[in-house]
């Protein structure tokens, strides 16, 4: 299997590298009728960042920058590089910089493969199984935020099931929320779709893709998208 279907959605890229992806719009596999067991969190140190705290102010802040980000091997343009921090986190920088927002990195129990290829194959597993991997550290309470970005790399046209465990295990209803990913071809993919219909009592907003090569030099361009968003 050609594994740059793992970043591009069916039908951008061409049929030939998207061998076991499915049409754009398709997920690889049916959702069981059954979800599996609550996401297991595991107790290790809390992920959170408290912008707040280090920076030594003590506004509240009405927004969130939700995100997963994957380092270590990843897809640039036709072949592979090592990266020390993953393009989505360095967009969700940039979002969380523009808003003065809060910031909360999803990191799993159990991290990912560093191996691009294994990655690929990692996910697809998951994706056609509908696995909520573990979380580690504690969830945000989001209680008091009003907006909700929602950022992640594009992972065979959707988004990583770690995002999914958070999802399962937080209440976003009566929020808005905006999308964003990092992607190699497929932009925001089924992402929107797919969290709208997870959170129906959300309110979205128009997302926001870069491509992860691109986004060393997309910091003027997210950052006056996100000013320009209609929150408070």
């Amino acid at each position: 299997m050609d594994r740059r279907a793992f970043v591009l959605s069916a039908g951008l890229m061409g049929a030939s590298l998207l061998a076991g992806c499915g049409a754009e719009g398709e997920q690889v596999a049916p959702e069981p009728e059954e979800k599996e067991a609550p996401v297991a969190v595991d107790e290790g140190e809390p992920q959170a960042d408290d912008v707040r705290e280090e920076n030594g102010d003590s506004s509240a802040s009405k927004t969130i920058v939700v995100f997963y980000s994957r380092a270590d091997e990843n897809y640039a343009d036709g072949g592979v590089e090592v990266l020390e921090v993953g393009h989505t986190k360095v967009m969700a920088g940039y979002i969380a910089e523009a808003l003065g927002a809060d910031q909360h990195e999803i990191v799993p129990a159990e991290a990912y493969p560093f191996s691009y290829d294994e990655c690929c194959d990692q996910a697809s597993d998951e994706l056609k199984k509908d696995v909520r991997p573990a979380l580690a550290g504690e969830l945000p309470d989001v209680s008091g935020y009003d907006t909700v970005f929602l950022g992640c790399p594009i992972w065979w046209g959707s988004e990583p099931m770690v995002v999914r465990s958070f999802l399962d295990a937080v209440d976003l209803s009566g929020k808005t929320v905006v999308p964003f990913t990092t992607h190699g071809g497929s932009g925001l993919g089924n992402v929107p779709a797919n969290l709208q219909s997870r959170m129906p009592g959300a309110t979205f907003l128009d997302g926001k893709a870069v491509a992860g090569t691109a986004v060393d030099g997309a910091h003027d361009e997210v950052v006056d998208w996100a000013k320009s968003l209609d929150i408070a």
